[in-house]
């Protein structure tokens, strides 16, 4: 099939292209830019004037609770709420029930979401066998089975002997280990950041230093192993002081941090409002501003949704025993672009934070509009508003800090392999 998306503002990070220039798709690739190749028949016209015409949004964390979670979110809702929310690609962290483990439980979920048609599912492989911190699994094979990378999700992995021989075979076949560093004795039973909030209203709390005695340790093996790190979701401005040191020594780590890190603190949970019950805990004032200055000068690499879907029914539940996390998929694209306009920042450079940046660090050539390139294409409307509510959200799961905020920006038209895939 072939389309033409005319008329809209073309951003593109990797060509530099911020104009209004007409897209031409043909078997799924970027034809042109521009300028229509020659004996081009459109089969379809998409008029994008007053809209945005960009990549794909790229999705670093989104859990789809499959299999063993269903009863939290569907994959084929979670998947509506991706395309609804412009992400064409997603990496799904392995914490599902069993924990992806073994090739044939990959198999079966990059099947499934194959024949959805839908955003392409990129599983990121469990480190040890059950996530339980003991036996390494069968990375190779996983990597045959279609996973990416290979991680803990928010299992703890307290044997740092384990942990070294787990970075130095991923080290020898160059996959990427994926950490979030969380000591999880400092961590233990915590619910908050250990600030005055937490003390006010008798939380639990999370110290800092469990993300940096963790983060050390990670650091100091990965330059003892030569693997290429991920840390997921940082959250503390001392902990992004410790990511900036290590990729000034030449260290091959990346970073990313969740969207409603960007934008919350400690304040915002209120009068023990379970939404804000995050993993990691929102933070300082203080931290939320370094985690923006990380990002302004490329310390923190990308932005993700962090999207966990929860059951209603256990987030209702006092702040420390609702279950943490939130939904995101939908939110992404506004959040990002909330932050692009409250740091004055430009929007290519914003949304590499969500396109060509997760790009890289997954290894993959997408996150661009080049031509030649896949056609996985994202169109919204940068000045329409729209209130987060419960019935605004295709995920099945409506637990976000942002519910009852308006937000700006709203997808009209998402394309994966020229495929039209969503319209609004």
């Amino acid at each position: 099939m072939s389309i033409h998306i005319k008329n809209g503002r073309l951003i593109d990070p990797k060509n530099n292209i911020d104009a209004v220039r007409d897209v031409y798709i043909t078997a799924g690739k970027i034809a042109a830019i521009g300028k229509a190749p020659s004996g081009f028949v459109a089969d379809r016209v998409i008029d994008a004037s007053g809209l945005m015409v960009v990549p794909g949004l790229i999705d670093l964390a989104a859990r789809l609770r499959e299999p063993g979670y269903e009863y939290m979110a569907t994959l084929e809702s979670e998947m509506d709420a991706a395309v609804a929310g412009g992400i064409t690609s997603l990496a799904c962290p392995p914490d599902t029930d069993p924990p992806l483990d073994e090739p044939g439980l990959v198999e079966m979920l990059k099947h499934r979401a194959r024949t959805l048609n839908q955003s392409r599912v990129y599983p990121v492989g469990a480190l040890t066998s059950g996530l339980q911190g003991q036996e390494l699994t069968e990375m190779a094979e996983l990597v045959d089975a279609g996973c990416v990378a290979f991680s803990q999700a928010d299992a703890p992995l307290t044997d740092t002997r384990v942990l070294m021989r787990a970075m130095q075979y991923a080290a020898t076949f160059g996959f990427s280990v994926w950490l979030r560093p969380q000591d999880s004795f400092l961590a233990k039973n915590g619910v908050a950041h250990d600030g005055e909030v937490a003390t006010r209203c008798g939380l639990a709390a999370i110290p800092v230093c469990a993300e940096t005695i963790a983060l050390s340790t990670m650091l100091t093996l990965a330059r003892e192993t030569g693997v290429k790190l991920h840390i997921c979701r940082i959250s503390s401005a001392a902990g992004v002081e410790m990511v900036r040191v290590a990729k000034q020594q030449g260290l091959a780590v990346s970073c990313d941090v969740s969207a409603q890190h960007v934008h919350l603190s400690e304040m915002d949970i209120g009068f023990f409002d379970p939404n804000c019950h995050l993993i990691p805990p929102l933070r300082s004032q203080r931290d939320r501003a370094a985690l923006r200055a990380g990002l302004l000068d490329g310390t923190i690499d990308a932005i993700c949704s962090d999207h966990t879907p929860v059951d209603e029914d256990v987030k209702q539940l006092p702040f420390a025993e609702a279950e943490a996390g939130a939904t995101g998929l939908e939110l992404l694209l506004p959040l990002v672009l909330k932050w692009a306009k409250e740091d004055k920042l430009s929007l290519s450079d914003a949304l590499a934070k969500a396109t060509l940046q997760p790009a890289r660090i997954l290894g993959l050539d997408a996150g661009h509009l080049s031509v030649g390139a896949a056609a996985d294409v994202c169109v919204f409307n940068p000045d329409a508003y729209w209130k987060v509510e419960p019935a605004a959200l295709k995920s099945q799961g409506k637990n976000t800090p942002f519910n009852g905020i308006e937000v700006q920006g709203k997808v009209r038209f998402t394309l994966i392999d020229g495929k039209l895939v969503y319209q609004a």
